[in-house]
Order: C-alpha cells, then structure tokens, then sequence
C-alpha cells in the first residue's frame, strides 16, 4: 500500500513539474514576443520623450515611472492625454517591463545618460 502510495506521488510530482516545463516555455516564447515589440516602441518613447511637447512630458513622465517609481511616480491617467499610438507604445513597454531581464534604461543604447537627462529635464 505504501509503494503505491509513493508511486502515486512520484507520478504526481513528474506531472507537476512537466506542467511548469511547458508553461515555462509558453512563457519564454511570450516573453520573446512582447521584446519584439516592447524594444521598437521604447526606442520610439525615449525619442519623443527628448522633444518639447505635452505628450513628450507624459512620456518622459512614464518612462521615469518605470526608470524608478518610488522616486518618479506616474499617475496612469496622464496616459489618457496621448494620441493612441504613443499610447499603444506605452502599453507594449510596460508588458515588456512586467518581468523585466534588464531594466528600462538598460535596453537601449546609452539608456543610463538618456534616463539621467530625462530626470534633469522632467523629474
């Protein structure tokens, strides 16, 4: 009875962790398709966040929400104030920084210079 008993979990365990294998690839395949689209629309961001406009503040504000929230809170109804593909961009960025491998600043080039100008200009 006991064999049966621990075969049953070993069965059980082999199922859960085939589970998460599987999951965790859907997941790896996810993240590589939210990339595909988050890199292009923050490369596009950080360019209207440099110029001198209202949507550029918004943007600049967003993108130092996600640089530092704790320093550089953003209220999520400021987003309402973008036309709708600066915002759809501002979407596919915060699914790219939901679990973030590197972050905001250090996805594009010279990011850590281009986040401090923003904090000087905008923060």
């Amino acid at each position: 009875m006991q064999a049966t008993a621990t075969y049953t979990n070993q069965l059980d365990q082999q199922r859960t962790a085939e589970h998460l294998y599987k999951k965790l690839q859907a997941m790896q395949r996810q993240r590589q398709a939210v990339q595909a689209s988050g890199l292009p629309a923050l490369r596009r961001l950080v360019t209207i966040a440099q110029r001198s406009s209202g949507q550029s503040a918004v943007v600049a504000r967003f993108l130092l929400g996600l640089y530092n929230g704790p320093e550089h809170p953003f209220p999520l109804t400021d987003l309402r104030a973008l036309d709708e593909e600066i915002h759809s961009d501002c979407m596919a960025v915060l699914m790219m920084d939901w679990a973030p491998e590197q972050e905001v600043h250090e996805l594009i080039e010279g990011g850590h210079h281009i986040f401090q100008s923003l904090v000087a200009r905008w923060g």
